[in-house]
């Protein structure tokens, strides 16, 4: 309620005063997010003046359902109550609080009281007589029949006070006329929305790959039908999603060159994220990938597989784009009469022209880049991961991606946006599933915890949901430059023990390419730029590493989450650890990592046993799961530990990092 003078904008009768309803994202303007199958855990400060007993409800419903559920809240100290709902479905629900003064329960809470200091009841029995009697009228068949015996035997002032007592104190009464509250003067929250996901919006395993890098005749535009054969190693290597970079036509004019050129030679196919050409735009495949029905058999075979595909929507255009002469309006144009080109001073991006946000036919833009991804969706894509959404309009994303919500909950949103982090948490506020962090740059043992327990130990945690990659085709970090085979198996530790959400771009990742650029976090001899010819099986390589790490992920439910990252203490600088525990403590893992990939670290770490549930001088089996030279996962080695304070020693080459399964011992 804005700040007003107009007295019926108050609460008149309704006395209940609800307040900090938690999750709550700005006041409920934007949704909180759950999975499906997820107890929903609400908090709300509860209370009114005076004495008198306060009751709260929380209610829920799907979003559209008319009815809504009810629960009781549980009051806990200091006017704060809970309560836990489990939606049954993915999409939009709501909830809200209700609360009411009840003043049956405070008599009766009252009557007790004042019995037992020998005050004159005759009063107090026939307040009670009146307050079941209301009861009774707000009740029907046979419960209304009863409650009005009761208050009758209440206000029978020829029977004993003391058995009239008994009655006024019985279960049989407080059960059935709390039964039947009167909420006549109840004070209701607002309606708060809540998002439910499907299981992969919160567990995913991304692989990315370039299909045109994949025809049988090394150096010539693969297709969509020559890069199926590769699936199955990825489904091997225990992905769960096949993120695809743009599969559309790519624009041949200022189609950059090898590394970035400003001049591409004639058989360079130029950056697939330079969308449109003559051959179609954003609901076109790239003749040279094949048709839209290769791309249907494509998705079809990983789905056959049991993986999804993700699809890269890039919302730009080439300048030979249809769009451009369909709608001169949509677009930028300078007053020589060209049109602008995307810039982020001094660089410039002469293959790419931006949409302009701004311009007259605003929602005639919206509805049509939503419909690109109805279009794919027809296709049976689910997952797409959104090239720079930072860069168009927040409020576009808003409604674009709470409609897709609304119409397709199963779909799933990755937000690509390497940007300050005001603008990637609102962005995930207007519905991106995921995000792509700082991960990357977050490389010491302080930088990390502190960045992580931002993202999973404060509000953010309710609507952000994070996706951590070492790598992209974008982003070669130093770590892995210097730190080549040993850090790339560091940062993939770390990201997928952290982050219940990981991805790599691959075969990069795995055959640990390290060539920079000069000068740049960038790779040299870019893939987006070019065909590559990939040794896939080239001594040294990871794949059976990723496939045994993805193994201990898709195996360990404490692993499919985020949020319950607890960090332990260590020593040294150079260890990290950290613990994530299912509630129910059924699966327990302790991961520690050695952020120096040269030298061997050793050191003393501190669990948290209290929150493991082992004593302080309990012994405990730990399993090393995650082991270097055993990638087949025969033979692990097991230890016993005891109490809080435990030594490890990491010699890179030899094992970067553990990850512990821990068990009590009977």
């Amino acid at each position: 309620m804005i700040l007003s003078t107009d007295i019926d904008q108050y609460g008149g009768q309704s006395r209940v005063i609800i307040d900090r309803i938690m999750p709550c994202i700005d006041g409920g303007l934007f949704p909180a997010k759950r999975v499906e199958g997820e107890p929903v855990h609400i908090e709300a400060h509860v209370f009114a003046d005076g004495h008198d007993t306060v009751v709260a409800a929380l209610q829920y419903r799907q979003r559209g359902v008319e009815q809504w559920q009810e629960m009781p809240f549980t009051e806990l100290p200091n006017d704060e109550w809970e309560a836990f709902f489990t939606p049954s479905d993915i999409g939009f629900h709501e909830f809200r609080v209700v609360g009411w003064v009840d003043h049956f329960r405070f008599w009766f809470e009252g009557y007790g009281k004042k019995l037992r200091e020998g005050q004159n009841m005759v009063v107090e029995l026939q307040i009670g007589a009146k307050l079941v009697n209301e009861a009774a009228d707000r009740a029907s068949g046979a419960d209304a029949y009863r409650l009005r015996q009761l208050a009758a035997e209440l206000d029978n002032e020829t029977a004993d006070t003391g058995w009239r007592s008994g009655v006024a104190q019985s279960r049989e009464l407080f059960l059935l006329a709390t039964r039947y509250p009167d909420r006549s003067r109840a004070t209701y929250s607002a309606p708060m929305p809540l998002l439910v996901e499907r299981e992969r919006a919160l567990f995913s395993s991304w692989y990315e790959f370039f299909p045109r890098s994949w025809g049988d005749t090394p150096g010539r535009h693969g297709t969509f039908r020559e890069a199926m054969r590769i699936l199955p190693e990825i489904k091997d290597m225990g992905f769960s999603v096949v993120y695809l970079p743009p599969i559309n036509p790519v624009g041949r004019k200022f189609r950059k060159g090898r590394n970035n050129a400003l001049n591409a030679a004639p058989e360079d196919p130029g950056s697939p994220w330079a969308i449109g050409s003559a051959d179609g735009g954003h609901k076109s495949v790239n003749p040279e990938l094949g048709t839209l029905d290769d791309f249907r058999a494509f998705v079809a075979r990983v789905n056959e597989l049991g993986m999804e595909v993700a699809l890269d929507i890039a919302f730009q255009c080439a300048p030979d784009h249809p769009y451009i002469n369909e709608h001169p309006d949509w677009f930028m144009w300078r007053p020589d009469g060209t049109i602008q080109y995307a810039e982020n001073p001094p660089k410039k991006y002469q293959d790419i022209v931006p949409f302009n946000f701004e311009n007259p036919d605003w929602k005639g833009l919206w509805t049509e880049l939503k419909s690109v991804f109805e279009f794919w969706l027809e296709q049976g894509v689910k997952i797409f991961r959104v090239d720079n959404p930072h860069t168009k309009s927040l409020e576009f994303w808003h409604w674009c991606l709470t409609s897709m919500k609304a119409e397709h909950p199963e779909t799933l949103y990755l937000a690509e946006a390497f940007t300050r982090p005001k603008r990637m948490y609102r962005l995930a506020k207007g519905c991106f599933t995921q995000s792509y962090t700082y991960f990357t740059w977050r490389n010491a043992r302080d930088e990390i915890r502190e960045y992580v327990e931002e993202l999973t130990k404060s509000e953010v945690s309710e609507y952000f949901w994070p996706n951590f990659w070492p790598n992209t085709p974008d982003i070669l970090h130093e770590y892995i430059q210097l730190g080549k085979r040993n850090g790339s198996i560091a940062r993939m530790i770390l990201a997928g023990t952290l982050s219940s959400n990981w991805g790599i771009y691959g075969p990069a990742f795995e055959l640990y390419e390290s060539e920079p650029f000069p000068g740049k976090e960038e790779y040299n001899h870019n893939e987006k730029y070019e065909i590559k010819s990939w040794d896939w099986d080239r001594p040294g390589n990871l794949k059976k590493l990723i496939a045994r790490f993805n193994y201990i992920r898709n195996t360990n439910a404490a692993l499919q989450r985020t949020k319950n990252v607890v960090f332990a203490d260590t020593d040294n600088a150079n260890l990290i650890a950290y613990v994530k525990k299912t509630p129910d403590l059924a699966n327990i893992i302790v991961t520690v990592v050695n952020l120096d990939f040269n030298w061997t670290q050793s050191g003393w770490i501190e669990l948290p046993l209290w929150q493991m549930g082992i004593g302080d001088h309990e012994s405990f089996r730990v399993t090393d799961l995650f082991s270097q030279d055993k990638p087949d996962g025969a033979g692990l080695d097991s230890f016993t530990w005891t109490g809080r304070r435990n030594f490890v020693s990491l010699r890179p080459g030899t094992q970067q990092g553990h990850v512990f399964l821990v068990e009590k011992l009977k």
